[in-house]
């Protein structure tokens, strides 16, 4: 049967997508009113998503909280979480949900076709038929609620969503873009904060939470997305038959109108939280924001990234340049935005003062101005185009599946036009249009009907102001406690009574036979065998060369692997700031703006990272390597090579003005990663108290890392003078033949390989060969047990340690309890009880392992739920089902589909960690062969590291403050 042939089913348009090799369907279900869109294409990674338009009404996250909710147990499902069942024993390649400023998404994908039917059914279950209409629990433990164990108490707010949405409201960086949406939009659904403002959820009520469900998850409202190769008349007539034939076509209102654009701009100062020692000098956010086109013009929605690129993304792009000139801000970034109803263009000056507000503004002006009359660099537009375009044929997004990503684009316009689905997906003839407007003033006009002459804009600063995260806490203490003297003793007990309810809710355990109502596959349904390590060891003269034979659909991915495993200490310190510095500085034969708009131009980026690969049979043996990967068609290879051995030989770092530049930027990006992601601070710094390899990454990108940043962005004066001394130094130690490794990865074509063979020789000889001091690269090692005190209102809690120095081996089972714990013990205990927004652990094959947790709002009592592990897995009592699940999911990871570039990266990590086919196979067989005992086992893991007690906390002043005596040391974040 065709779809041409499925009688529920009305074909609105069908096109061929060419630059996806897909054939498009958009549908219509006659009888629910559903909207469908197919992309069907030989693709293995198959992808589903069913989403709704939820403008919100207020900012109480009704929205985000419902999210959540709905994935809590359905008609068909009825457990308490059968998304976290699915995670447990899936072969999904994603499983998530996200709610957006104006629409609600459930996406899965598998390349499994048994596992993606799995999936699609749960989450349609979930969506159309959830159990919050009989469970108030879920609301109140998803969204928010009043806490109290006993009548004496203080009355305490607590809830999954409501924390989550505290560590999104302590991160000035979130809380700039939020500002910017509701200052530029006052008169629509995005003044409103769909994911929830924390002063507000507590406003919504279990009955406001339900009709909002009643009104927007239904069919006439939803899209609905099917993306890869599989049978779709199958899956149309299963969603048919099972869901949409259920329900007539309704009309809902869900309207996202315009704003009336502003006769006249506005202006708005908004306070953010510092703490007590972080400076108010220098510490302002400055934004000048506009209206940027329509959504639904294909021209507009990527000639505004290229107006992003050429004015301000791009190093030495004009308007930033000449922010950073006057001295404005210490990092400037611009930001343009098409995923909702009116995009917008920001321009940012972080680390400002508010004094400097009017220069900011007229340096933009003038700027513009300037690049109108006189036209923008024609070349950066063409780099700007090239480097975009680059990423949209290659398609690598990572571990993000290529269909879901599509999806996600194709909401940009059908959400707002639903004849549109595919106007975005299909951008070929675009980036060919909008090449030949490069020559015609079309991105000048550009810039001179949005940016300039615009009077749709915002300005807002975001000022610093101390101590500002903990009066509110105060307050809300305050608020409650004034809530609580107005209640009656009857009052109080039925809050007592409620949170005992909630914990006893949260404590019950599924019944079996309702888990066995989630779909599961058979272990019989798990291959056996390993991938294959496609990797060739060659020689290029007496260099190695690691090769990779994989279609690359015409791309060249080639690695250049410096071993850096012998610098002296004190010029090891810098490795960081040179991958910081290289390839934004001048060299010989270029400006750096010459250079980055030459790179983006002819190459797909040449990036340089750092790596340490411990040998996994002698942890204490290790490669520490400073690579610079880089990739290009085939036909730029030789100039991305040529492009590479400029960076490495000939920099020049002695413009201190430039280098002040990039470290100050890198500082502030630093800090930014640090707030919104304290777990990866807190994990990295208390595997260093043990672990030399995890002190190691300390210094090149952990906190001792943006400790020397931050001390030479103070005292540049008396830093300036050494440093350029110190890069070249460091990059004549570094950059040497023999430390050199190449790896390279392309289709079997001689021309390719031979092509490459010459430029790497020729790089060679360029290297440096001047003596130099070498000695082996330590980091001391010692328990410090910190806490780094910030403004935040939530926690990043870590616990870490060594199995391995209690003499216990790494198995592949460890694998699986990692999964076992993410997802039942640690879920149940610091996320669905304690309110974490969320929960992880790592047992590395080093015997480097961790626990943390994520927007926490506890601190001991996540310590306390730490230490219950070692009960918890001697005690394992997993049945048939449960084991089945942990293989399939821990598999699953295992399996992840990879792009070209993962492939070969992964084959090379192989290659240097001194791992085998063989003991790759055995840890495979160990996980799909594993038991209960087997888990059980591992209690002396557990215990092992857990007794090193390394201890690192980020997070809020106060509460850390409380427990100091935990600590060994407290130390500003900032």
């Amino acid at each position: 049967m065709r779809i041409e042939d499925l009688a529920a089913y009305e074909i609105i348009s069908r096109q061929k997508i060419h630059d996806l090799r897909s054939e498009g369907y958009l549908l219509r279900h006659k009888k629910s009113g559903a909207r469908i869109a197919l992309l069907s294409n030989e693709d293995e990674n198959k992808v589903f998503y069913i989403g709704f338009k939820t403008p919100p009404a207020d900012s109480t996250g009704v929205a985000h909280i419902l999210e959540h909710s709905v994935l809590e147990g359905s008609k068909e499902f009825p457990v308490k979480d059968p998304f976290i069942e699915l995670v447990k024993g899936s072969m999904n390649t994603f499983l998530n949900a996200m709610t957006y400023p104006d629409k609600t998404m459930y996406p899965v994908a598998s390349c499994n076709d048994k596992d993606f039917a799995n999936l699609m059914h749960v989450y349609m279950d979930a969506v159309f038929y959830p159990d919050i209409y009989k469970q108030p629990n879920i609301f109140y433990q998803e969204g928010w609620h009043y806490e109290m164990e006993n009548a004496s108490d203080e009355l305490k707010l607590n809830g999954v969503v409501y924390n989550e949405m505290k560590g999104a409201f302590s991160s000035p960086d979130d809380v700039l873009d939020r500002e910017i949406v509701r200052n530029l939009f006052p008169d629509t659904i995005y003044a409103n904060e769909s994911g929830g403002d924390p002063d507000v959820i507590p406003n919504l009520t279990y009955e406001q939470f339900l009709d909002f469900h009643r009104k927007y998850y239904h069919p006439a409202n939803s899209y609905i997305y099917l993306y890869g190769n599989m049978d779709m008349v199958e899956r149309l007539n299963w969603m048919d038959e099972h869901y949409l034939s259920h329900f007539e076509k309704i009309d809902v209102e869900a309207n996202i109108s315009l704003q009336e654009p502003f006769a006249a701009p506005r202006e708005t100062v908004k306070p953010y939280s510092i703490t007590e020692s972080e400076p108010l000098e220098h510490n302002t956010y400055l934004t000048c924001s506009m209206t940027a086109g329509d959504v639904l013009n294909r021209e507009e929605y990527i000639a505004f990234q290229i107006l992003d690129y050429a004015l301000c993304s791009s190093q030495g792009a004009p308007l930033k340049q000449a922010l950073l000139d006057a001295g404005i801000g210490e990092d400037i970034y611009s930001d343009y935005d098409n995923g909702t109803r009116q995009p917008y263009f920001s321009i940012v000056a972080k680390n400002a003062d508010a004094s400097r507000k009017e220069e900011f503004l007229r340096i933009i002006d003038e700027t513009l101005e300037k690049l109108v009359a006189e036209g923008l660099d024609q070349k950066r537009l063409q780099a700007g185009l090239n480097y975009y375009e680059f990423k949209y044929r290659e398609a690598d997004y990572g571990i993000f599946p290529a269909g879901l990503m599509y999806g996600l684009q194709v909401m940009d316009s059908w959400l707002y036009d639903e004849t549109r689905p595919f106007i975005h997906i299909e951008a070929g003839d675009t980036y060919r249009s909008l090449r030949e407007k490069v020559e015609t003033g079309y991105f000048e006009q550009l810039i001179e009907k949005h940016l300039l002459h615009n009077p749709h804009r915002s300005v807002l600063l975001l000022v610093p102001e101390r101590g500002l995260t903990d009066k509110k806490d105060q307050e809300l203490a305050d608020r409650l406690q004034a809530y609580k003297e107005t209640l009656t003793a009857e009052e109080i007990e039925k809050i007592v009574e409620k949170t005992a309810a909630l914990k006893a809710f949260q404590e019950e355990p599924d019944r079996p036979e309702d888990l066995a109502k989630i779909p599961l596959l058979e272990r019989s349904d798990i291959r056996r065998k390993i991938e294959p390590i496609i990797l060739e060891e060659r020689k290029i003269e007496d260099t190695k060369l690691i090769y990779h034979k994989i279609e690359t659909n015409g791309v060249s991915y080639f690695r250049l692997l410096f071993d850096i495993s012998e610098v002296p200490a004190e010029l090891f310190a810098y490795v960081g700031i040179l991958k910081a510095a290289i390839g934004l500085v001048d060299t010989q034969n270029y400006s750096y703006q010459e250079l980055f708009t030459q790179t983006d131009l002819l190459t797909g980026g040449i990036v340089p990272v750092t790596n340490i690969y411990p040998n996994i049979t002698n942890p204490s043996e290790r490669k520490i390597t400073f690579e610079i990967k880089g990739k290009a068609f085939h036909a730029h290879l030789k100039d991305a090579m040529e492009l590479t051995a400029e960076m490495l030989v000939r920099s020049n770092y002695t413009d201190t003005k430039r280098l002040y530049e990039i470290l100050t930027e890198l500082k502030s990006r630093l800090q930014s990663s640090m707030i919104s992601a304290g777990h990866t601070i807190a994990a990295g710094r208390a595997m260093s108290y043990t672990s030399e390899t995890a002190a190691i990454q300390e210094i090149l990108s952990g906190m001792d890392f943006y400790r020397l940043v931050d001390r030479l962005c103070t005292n540049w004066d008396e830093e300036k003078e050494k440093l350029p001394e110190i890069l070249k130094r460091l990059s004549e130690c570094m950059f040497r033949p023999e430390n050199l490794m190449f790896d390279f990865t392309a289709e079997e074509e001689e021309d390719q390989e031979k092509l490459f063979e010459a430029e790497a020789k020729a790089l060679k000889k360029d290297l440096f060969t001047c003596p130099v001091d070498r000695e082996p690269v330590h980091a001391a090692v010692s328990k410090k047990n910190e806490g780094f005190l910030s403004a935040s209102q939530v926690q990043y809690v870590c616990r870490a340690g060594n199995y391995k120095k209690n003499g216990l081996e790494y198995t592949g089972v460890l694998r699986m309890l990692r999964g076992i714990l993410n997802t039942d013990y640690l879920w149940n205990t610091v996320r669905v009880k304690g309110g974490a927004y969320g929960c992880m652990c790592s047992f590395g094959k080093s015997g480097d392992a961790y626990i943390a947790s994520y927007r926490d709002p506890n601190l001991g009592k996540t310590i306390e739920a730490y230490e219950g592990i070692v009960e918890y897995v001697a005690h394992f009592a997993g049945d048939d089902r449960s084991m089945t699940q942990a293989v399939i999911g821990t598999v699953s990871e295992m399996d992840a589909p990879m792009n070209p570039a993962a492939k070969a990266l992964r084959a090379l990590s192989i290659y240097l960690t001194g791992q085998t086919a063989e003991q790759l196979q055995k840890e495979r067989d160990q996980v799909l062969d594993a038991t209960a005992e087997d888990i059980r086992a591992l209690a002396g893991h557990m215990k092992a590291f857990l007794e090193d007690d390394c201890l690192c906390v980020v997070g809020n002043t106060k509460k850390i403050e409380e427990e100091k005596e935990r600590f060994g040391t407290l130390e500003q974040l900032l």
